[in-house]
């Protein structure tokens, strides 16, 4: 199914990042960063973390932002076929650029509000007791990087005993610290967010996630996963026998000041940006690509992309995926010069299943 190429995308592009990373590192890269990289790290026992003094500089605000006028970026994150060939993926990100925002904020938080209003909201946020300091990380990162980055749009409070962050358009407060940080800390961005824990045997599990606009996923199907168990499920060809490790030593060295970036689409054939019923209802199990509508009228079909960031969080030692979906009817693609055809010959060499 589209899903698991999708991850098997992920997959190779780590690969190929891991092995990229340890051929520059024999080439010798500068001594005084290998040993930070070293230290921050590699070398901690499974499941105990030591907090890194690592700060990111204050981003610059974003150039002429504005919350009616700054459009989508226009990712379009496939190639001509006719081969399927899996490519790298991953790139290293420039904090700066952590989250992006655009004019259309207000109907992402206004779907995720409504969201979280039913009686669906425990299962769209979830955190576990040991995750709670890296999601309150999370929140707290967040919050300092938004008020830097968007300042016409986001603020902090200092009116109440507690500090708090406040949307100028909206006039909402949010608090920094509570029982709930990600929760909160969706509410602020596009993105849905997913927290992975190392455990004492050395696996990254998916320990908090605010996932409220998935599209295709339930957080509670993964939530307490390992990350190769998230894969096996998803039945990624050969991951445990071929790629297990290399994933796993990809996320065990993953440092504070090396994020990376990606990028991935799907064709989805409905219009519905929070769930897509045409795989099934979200209160169903069994769902999948296989019950899609064949031959939607092309009015209801949307392209979909997601980018996707991961950080370490330098305090908890967690890891932080952020994902944010772009979300646009297929017609509109069909008027960019040269996408259709190239999202043709990328959609003709998709292996069949």
């Amino acid at each position: 199914m589209l899903i698991y190429w999708s991850i098997l995308v992920i997959i190779f592009g780590i690969l190929f990042y891991v092995l990229r990373s340890g051929h520059k590192k024999k080439a010798g890269r500068q001594s005084t960063h290998k040993k930070k990289h070293h230290s921050s790290s590699h070398e901690h026992e499974f499941g105990k973390w030591t907090p890194v003094n690592f700060r990111a500089p204050s981003p610059p605000a974003y150039p002429d932002w504005s919350i009616e006028t700054t459009k989508p970026l226009p990712y379009r994150p496939f190639k001509y076929g006719p081969d399927y060939f899996i490519t790298m993926g991953l790139r290293r990100l420039d904090l700066d650029d952590w989250i992006e925002l655009d004019n259309q904020w207000t109907r992402f938080h206004e779907e995720k509000k409504a969201r979280l209003a039913t009686e669906r909201a425990s299962r769209l946020c979830k955190t576990t007791p040991e995750a709670h300091d890296a999601a309150l990380e999370t929140m707290e990162l967040l919050s300092e990087y938004l008020v830097c980055r968007y300042p016409s749009l986001f603020e902090f409070d200092f009116s109440s005993e507690c500090k708090q962050i406040r949307i100028k358009t909206t006039g909402e407060l949010y608090p920094i610290e509570s029982d709930d940080p990600l929760k909160y800390a969706g509410l602020l961005i596009q993105d849905d967010l997913a927290l992975m824990i190392e455990g004492t045997d050395g696996q990254y599990y998916l320990k908090a996630g605010s996932i409220i606009l998935p599209g295709f996923w339930r957080l509670e199907d993964k939530f307490n996963m390992p990350l190769a168990k998230i894969h096996i499920s998803g039945d990624v060809p050969k991951f445990k026998e071929k790629l297990q490790f290399s994933m796993e030593r990809f996320f065990r060295k993953l440092t504070p000041e090396s994020p990376v970036i990606r990028h991935n689409y799907f064709i989805q054939t409905d219009e519905h940006l929070a769930w897509s019923e045409s795989i099934g209802s979200e209160d169903t199990f069994g769902i999948g690509w296989d019950n899609a509508q064949p031959d939607p009228p092309i009015e209801k079909i949307h392209f979909r992309s997601e980018r996707q960031t991961l950080r370490r969080l330098p305090r908890s030692g967690a890891i932080l995926f952020t994902i944010h979906p772009y979300f646009i009817p297929i017609t509109e693609i069909a008027e960019e010069p040269g996408i259709p055809g190239r999202l043709a010959s990328a959609i003709r060499s998709w292996p069949e299943d």
